[in-house]
This record gives structure tokens, C-alpha cells and sequence, in this order.
């Protein structure tokens, strides 16, 4: 019997920032795979008729004069969706490729598209969260496949293009043995609360193991050698609070701002999200979106227990 052809189109976008709603494609490339082979492949530059973000041409290179002869969206976008068809779309971070090929959809033909999306990254954490980034870097370093010219479309289309079927035939494996475990989901959610449990009490016996050798230590004691080698020691570490106005411009002076802050970026979304901004911050902090994820979990609300 003839094998099944299973067409998939691996693509990226680069674009003139990262508010969908608001910016727009710069350039696009995608690489048609056939059970897993390259067998066609498209590109172009678009000229997005807009500005492009200064961050933007500091990540792709893709500057105005690059795009002013290129075809518009308008002029484009048939030669892609045509090229894209009705296929699964494959791209690292999906939702990001995925939505401003969908809101240019929407402009130029007043429709969205339905192609199934299939996210690269999320396929990759799943397979590998213990490693520390799940970048297309990470993807194509775990598989040794070469990326050449990061940050340009057909570049990364390529590297993903080459890593994907190696990712894919692992993520298949791993779902088709949690496909085989569907039959017994309510023991298996039981089992893993009676785990999530254990796992609690364990890690309470271990905050009071600790708790023990600490006293032990400022009592005078010395460090216990086990009998595998591990050298059990004491530590004493001090730190300081501090003000951060008082602080700032020195931080900013040697460039270490950046490095001494983390920004919430969930409050940040609540912010934008909520009533309490005027529209023109609001605007100013869209703006400043550099990144666009999606992410998936489970979630247990716990039962009322009498």
C-alpha cells in the first residue's frame, strides 16, 4: 500500500515590530515538506508601507531601503497563502508567525485563516524541560543541525526545516505513549495527587533536616563527610536592600540597569489590560512588546474539603 503524503509548511516571519495588531510582515519564507523532506520552498520581502522599529532592524537587518521595491502585503499575501494552501503550519513559536500572517489575512481579504498551527517550541519543552532555553538556537544545536543567517526568514525556515522531522518523530513517540495511558486518566489524575503529596511531606522532611544541621553548625559543629563523599558545610551569606531611585542613575551610567532589573511582565499585562492607564501610556507600553509567546498548562482547583 502507497504511503500516506503528509505535507507540512515549516515558515517565519520577520516584521517591522511585534504588536500583530498594529505591525507588519517585513519578509516571509517557508519550505514545503513532504513526509518530512524539503520539496519546495518560497520567500520574499514585503514592504510593510509602514516605519520599521529600530529594535526590529537591530534583530533581522532589514531596513526600509531593503523593502521600498518589495511587493506590499496587499500584492504578497495570495502568493503566500497560496504557497501555505490549507497545510499545518510549523514555525518556533507558532502563535507569533501564526497571528500576523492571520491579521494580514484579515486586512487584505476581510477573512482569517484556519490552518492547523504546530508550535516547534512548545514541542520541544516538552521533550526536553530540563534544558535551560528552548530558543530555535537550543533546537538546532540539541539536533546539530546547521542555522545559518539567524534572523532572517528563509534562514531559520531552513534550520527548522531540518530539525523539525528529528523533534517530530521524538514528540510522536512521547504522545503515542500518552495516548495509550487516555484509558486510565481518573487513576492516573489520583496517582498524581497521592505523588504531588509525597513530594510536599518530602520536601517538609527535608526543610526540617536542614533546620537540624543548621543547628548543629551554630552550635560548633564541624562538616560531615557521607560515606559516598558529599561533604556537608555551613554558609553564612549577607545582602542588602536597597533604594532603587537612589541607585538608578549610577545603574544607568555603566549600563547594568537592564542587568539589575527583571521586569513583571505579568503585572505589566494586567496594567494594559486593566482601566487604570489613559489611552496614550497605554499606547507607549505596547510599544515597547518584544515578545509574543503563548503558553499551555494544566491547572487543579482544589476540591472544598468538610
Amino acid at each position: 500500500m502507497a504511503r500516506k503524503k503528509i505535507i507540512e509548511i515549516v515558515l517565519d516571519t520577520e516584521t517591522t515590530g511585534l504588536d500583530y495588531t498594529k505591525e507588519k510582515m517585513v519578509e516571509f519564507a517557508a519550505v514545503r515538506l513532504e513526509n518530512g523532506k524539503i520539496k519546495d520552498e518560497f520567500q520574499t520581502l514585503i514592504n510593510p508601507e509602514q516605519h520599521i522599529r529600530k529594535s526590529s532592524i537591530a534583530i533581522h537587518g532589514i531596513t526600509p531601503d531593503m523593502v521600498a521595491d518589495a511587493p506590499t502585503e496587499s500584492e504578497a499575501l495570495p502568493k503566500i497563502l497560496e504557497f501555505i494552501g490549507d497545510y499545518p503550519i510549523v514555525a518556533h513559536n507558532a502563535i507569533f508567525d501564526f497571528s500576523f500572517i492571520n491579521e494580514a489575512s484579515k486586512r487584505v481579504f476581510g477573512k482569517c485563516i484556519n490552518n492547523e498551527k504546530i508550535d516547534t517550541q512548545q514541542m520541544f519543552k516538552e521533550i526536553y524541560p530540563e534544558l535551560e532555553a528552548h530558543g530555535l538556537n537550543a533546537l538546532t544545536e540539541k539536533f546539530k543541525v546547521e542555522l545559518t543567517n539567524h534572523h532572517r526568514a528563509m534562514g531559520d525556515t531552513m534550520g527548522l526545516a531540518l530539525a523539525y522531522p528529528k523533534l517530530k518523530k521524538l514528540y510522536l513517540q512521547k504522545f503515542d505513549w500518552e495516548n495509550k495511558q487516555l484509558d486510565n486518566i481518573e487513576y492516573l489524575f489520583e496517582r498524581f495527587l497521592r505523588i504531588q503529596q509525597t513530594i510536599t511531606t518530602l520536601q517538609a522532611e527535608l526543610q526540617d533536616l536542614k533546620s537540624v544541621f543548621k543547628l548543629h553548625f551554630e552550635l560548633g559543629g564541624k562538616p560531615i563527610t557521607s560515606e559516598e563523599g558529599d561533604t556537608l558545610v555551613y554558609n553564612s551569606k549577607q545582602t542588602f536592600g536597597y533604594d532603587f531611585e537612589e541607585i538608578k542613575q549610577v545603574l544607568e551610567e555603566i549600563g547594568a540597569l537592564s542587568k539589575a532589573t527583571k521586569l513583571n511582565s505579568g503585572f505589566i499585562d494586567r496594567l494594559v489590560n486593566g482601566h487604570s492607564l489613559d489611552e496614550e501610556k497605554r499606547e507607549i507600553i505596547k510599544n515597547a512588546r518584544r515578545e509574543l509567546t503563548e503558553t499551555r498548562n494544566v491547572q487543579i482547583i482544589k476540591g472544598n474539603k468538610q
